[in-house]
């Protein structure tokens, strides 16, 4: 009967432990515009501990990525996207994150907010 236990446990961490992928890709939706917003993307995303691999094409806007699932998650990249000022579909750059990237690398478009806001 132990032996019968023992094994079901085995099976059962056994199963958990793989449940997890140790290599999984995926991709998201990340605003930006240039060269620079590229490279501060990528290092944000690279500097996820798990995180092994992060392109960010710059015309469709998508991050891809290859992350090991034991160490982190989607939601952990996003956050740390979002605290070098770039938003994501889910989560948003606080405005001073924002405010902190370059110039040139401003893509939201506040006049167009501002318009909205004042129409009858």
């Amino acid at each position: 009967m132990k032996k019968i236990v023992l094994t079901i446990a085995m099976i059962f961490v056994t199963v958990l432990t793989f449940a997890q992928e140790k290599n999984k890709k995926m991709t998201m939706e990340v605003d930006g515009v240039c060269e620079m917003c590229k490279v501060r993307i990528e290092k944000a995303a690279l500097g996820v501990k798990g995180v092994k691999y992060a392109y960010w094409d710059i015309p469709s806007h998508q991050l891809s990525l290859i992350l090991d699932e034991r160490k982190t998650d989607a939601m952990k990249v996003k956050t740390a996207l979002v605290a070098v000022g770039h938003d994501t579909k889910e989560l948003k750059a606080t405005k001073e994150a924002y405010d902190a990237i370059h110039p040139c690398c401003k893509y939201r478009d506040d006049a167009a907010d501002d318009s909205e806001k004042h129409r009858p």
